[in-house]
């Protein structure tokens, strides 16, 4: 039951939804994240690690990166099955959208992103 609360609180967030629906589109930095949503690095890390957290996202690191991205078979059946329905809903909307045109024109900038 707590893996359920913890991904239905993850979900109650509209950057973390943005968050998710970016990263549906490919693997991503902090700081790419940060350029799609257009928000600070801080907001980025502390949401990216309450994704992590619950069950919706796992990382890995590439040499100074941090990669998140979708974690389709994670442990939390709950956050891997919410994730899908999000993905298949394929949810309409202005600023999901434009997160995604951002998106494509992000870059990993700086020496690291954490």
């Amino acid at each position: 039951m707590q893996e359920l609360i913890k991904a239905m609180k993850a979900l109650s967030d509209e950057t973390r939804l943005r968050m998710l629906n970016v990263l549906m589109e490919r693997e991503c930095c902090v700081c790419e994240v940060m350029q799609a949503l257009n928000v600070s690095q801080t907001r980025a890390s502390r949401n990216l690690g309450i994704l992590e957290e619950a069950g919706f996202l796992k990382s890995r690191r590439e040499g100074l990166w941090m990669l998140y991205s979708i974690d389709w078979s994670g442990a939390n059946r709950y956050a891997s099955s919410l994730a899908r329905l999000i993905k298949e809903s394929a949810v309409r909307h202005d600023v999901l959208t434009e997160d995604r045109k951002r998106l494509k024109k992000a870059q990993r900038v700086g020496l690291k992103c954490d």
